[in-house]
């Protein structure tokens, strides 16, 4: 769970996330979402050297099973979270980057989804402004990646998490877009 936690550290650290990561709280969280019923993790080993390493990492799981700031947009609306899979993070070393993994991540996910008997798949992507300061300049957000995978963002359906960025004294809530795609 070590290498996976360091791994999330490290990813979310970047743009836009720029989570001020903790190991413990990382772990905590990894135990948590892979203990839902029908959770699957999915992970890209490099298996050059001593063995192979973790590069890459993908979770998905029931909505039903998520907790309630995931699900409220949905049930606010009346949704049956019970029918709609729920796809966590999807983290990459960039160096690993434009290579398929991205696309085996969501092959194996919604796979997985459908054995499961979803009707639909969704992920939230944080919200950032376009002028915001630590934006780098050659920064390509994947929408166009996510819309050839058949996903949209929902309009209005948008959820708030709390976490701590680099320069931040303690965590603050950030808003995050559920894109969604039908399965059937």
């Amino acid at each position: 769970m070590g290498d996976l936690a360091a791994l999330r550290i490290a990813v979310f650290a970047a743009w836009p996330y720029l989570y001020d990561g903790d190991a413990n709280y990382e772990a905590d969280y990894l135990r948590e979402f892979l203990s839902a019923r029908d959770a699957v993790l999915v992970a890209a080993i490099d298996g050059t050297g001593d063995g192979g390493r973790i590069v890459g990492a993908a979770t998905a799981s029931p909505m039903a099973e998520q907790k309630p700031e995931f699900r409220a947009p949905f049930e606010a609306r009346g949704i049956d979270t019970s029918r709609l899979f729920y796809f966590g993070e999807s983290v990459l070393l960039p160096h690993y980057r434009g290579r398929g993994v991205g696309h085996a991540f969501f092959d194996h996910r919604e796979a997985q989804a459908r054995r499961c008997g979803a009707d639909a798949a969704c992920f939230a992507a944080v919200v950032r402004p376009e002028d915001h300061p630590a934006r780098p300049g050659d920064y390509r957000p994947l929408d166009d990646f996510w819309r050839a995978r058949g996903y949209a963002p929902i309009p209005d359906f948008i959820t708030h998490l709390a976490w701590k960025e680099h320069g931040e004294a303690q965590e603050s809530p950030k808003p995050l877009q559920y894109w969604h795609k039908a399965l059937v």
